[in-house]
């Protein structure tokens, strides 16, 4: 696989347009602490930009510290989450709180491969935290930045629906030597694939590498890979899960079955759901058929 240009060159042009237009995001700034950072990757993952700056903004004003949301119930994490989706997510960043309080003295670790041991990281997470916490030389890859690559280098339309060796080894190869400017690297490429390289309607006349675009120079071909599924949401479990861990989080007292049961038609699915955030703990049943957030 060949890059189009030298990587001077693209990192020169992009980290430039990234100087100009990048958006004012709390947890960029410098003086964001690396639990601010690691509070907004787990928070952005599959979740928009202005849902989670607001609930972040909250959560660092409550919790400044791993060691402040370890002292608190699971439940009020889970609470503080809102209305931004996937609420196990809150679940682990709890629980990677207590490590962080317990084995880590109450510090983000800043090696890559010791922040893949706290709950709920993966190797995205690990490598974001790394490089935009604490400036490490490491491959960030996320749905914004393999869109650019693959437009950019493959000339295609979109990257595969599942991530591939060749995506990691080509943005490894992008990487600029030097640490921090292979930090700046990473977060200017996701905000390109952001704000200009976008999924549906990319705006190529205010692209600084558009010249050099194979995909542009091909003539844009449409994509023709494996389907793109979207993720459905009416009647599905995941409405029905968010309904319950809704009621719960507005509720100041334990709620009784009978209402988390009146907010979903259809019974099988709606005891399969309640069963299912049990299991999960992100519901805890009490005696009586009530149910509250984890304590």
């Amino acid at each position: 696989m060949s890059v189009p240009a030298r990587p001077e060159t693209l990192h020169t042009r992009i980290l430039s347009w990234y100087a100009v237009a990048q958006r004012d995001l709390p947890w960029r700034r410098p003086g964001c602490s690396p639990w601010g950072v690691l509070v907004s990757e787990v928070m952005l993952q599959q979740t928009p930009v202005a849902r989670v700056r607001p609930v972040w903004e909250r959560w660092l004003e409550r919790w400044p510290t791993p060691t402040d949301l370890a002292g608190d119930p699971a439940g009020e994490a889970v609470r503080a989450w809102d209305r931004l989706g996937y609420p196990r997510r809150a679940l682990r960043l709890h629980a990677a709180a207590t490590t962080i309080r317990d084995e880590h003295g109450g510090q983000v670790p800043g090696e890559e491969e010791t922040l893949r041991t706290l709950p709920g990281v993966g190797d995205y997470t690990a490598a974001a935290v790394a490089a935009f916490a604490f400036g490490r030389r490491t491959t960030v890859v996320d749905t914004n930045v393999r869109r650019v690559h693959a437009r950019l280098v493959t000339g295609t339309a979109l990257p595969s629906p599942s991530l591939t060796r060749a995506e990691v080894a080509l943005a490894t190869t992008l990487l600029p030597q030097d640490d921090a400017e292979s930090a700046r690297w990473n977060v200017a490429v996701m905000e390109l694939g952001a704000l200009v390289c976008t999924a549906r309607s990319p705006r190529c006349g205010e692209c600084p590498v558009a010249d050099l675009c194979a995909w542009r120079l091909a003539g844009s071909p449409p994509y023709d890979g494996p389907p793109r599924r979207g993720q459905a949401w009416a009647g599905t479990d995941r409405q029905c899960r968010g309904l319950m861990v809704q009621l719960l989080r507005e509720a100041t007292e334990p709620v009784p079955g009978r209402r988390l049961r009146e907010l979903w038609p259809d019974a099988l699915q709606r005891d399969r759901c309640l069963d299912a955030l049990v299991a999960d703990r992100l519901v805890e049943p009490l005696d009586d058929d009530y149910f509250r957030l984890p304590a």
